[in-house]
């Protein structure tokens, strides 16, 4: 029996390639998911970004985050891939935690979005409607700042 797992994948990839190549890795490490009996969930592409230290005299990346439905034995090889592809700079895969889970389904509801549109990996980027827009300001005077008084 295999149990199917939801994981999250991040990875850098080298900024110095060209747009075109950029999304041939994602599309590549994508393909591979799906080949190994995974699911892709959500793409997010997160864009170049400066690192926080430099990797292999590179300092700047385009980071990808992946969410995807798999059995635990694909993970191996997806970081084994992560690993001998060289325009990979760094990866990190993790089990998407039960409550994180329940968290997106909670804010769909909220959202007025269906639980199977967000199982199925729709994302909730966009707002429902204007209520977060129409929000109240509230106005407040500054306080009179009083003198000290010596004694």
């Amino acid at each position: 029996m295999s149990l199917r797992r939801m994981y999250e994948t991040t990875f850098i990839i080298n900024a110095a390639l060209e747009d075109n190549d950029i999304e041939a890795v994602i599309s590549k490490v994508s393909n591979y998911i799906e080949n190994h009996g995974g699911l892709i969930k959500e793409i997010h592409k997160w864009g170049r970004r400066r690192l926080a230290y430099p990797i292999n005299k590179k300092y700047n990346g385009f980071y990808v985050h992946l969410v995807f439905d798999a059995t635990p034995n694909t993970i191996p090889i997806l970081e084994r891939f992560l690993v001998l592809e060289d325009t990979v700079l760094r990866h990190l895969t993790l089990i998407l935690p039960q409550r994180v889970l329940e968290f997106r389904v909670k804010k769909a509801i909220e959202r007025g979005i269906s639980i199977h549109e967000v199982l199925a990996g729709k994302t909730l980027d966009k707002p429902a409607d204007n209520r977060d827009s129409a929000k109240e300001t509230v106005k407040t005077e500054p306080v009179p700042v009083t003198e000290a008084v010596e004694a």
